[in-house]
């Protein structure tokens, strides 16, 4: 089944949201910033994407700015800090089974339909 990590309030995640939707395809969306992945559930996203944690997260947000930005961070705090801070987390997510993107830009998730 193909997840999309959505958060309806960014313009990107729901343009990713339409795209699915328009092809026809059944889908979970995962509201991450209520429903929270786990360490071990975003270990597999990241690791799905082929990217390093820090390639994950939102570095414009104010909470990156204030709290962690310029520290020295091992890819283990990265991910805890993603999991306290879920909107550091890049958006929108798309997983295809084995495959998954960042739908930055949204017509990227076409790739793993």
């Amino acid at each position: 089944m193909i997840k999309i990590y959505h958060n309806n309030r960014c313009r990107k995640s729901r343009e990713g949201l339409q795209i699915l939707e328009d092809s026809g395809k059944d889908f979970q969306i995962i509201k991450y910033l209520e429903d929270i992945p786990s360490k071990e559930e975003l270990k597999k996203i990241i690791n799905l994407l082929g990217i390093k944690p820090i390639e994950l997260v939102r570095k414009n947000e104010a909470i990156w700015k204030s709290d962690y930005k310029g520290k020295e961070l091992s890819e283990d705090d990265i991910i805890s800090a993603m999991i306290q801070n879920p909107k550091l987390i890049e958006r929108p997510i798309v997983i295809n089974n084995d495959k998954a993107v960042i739908g930055r830009p949204p017509e990227s998730i076409n790739e793993i339909l």
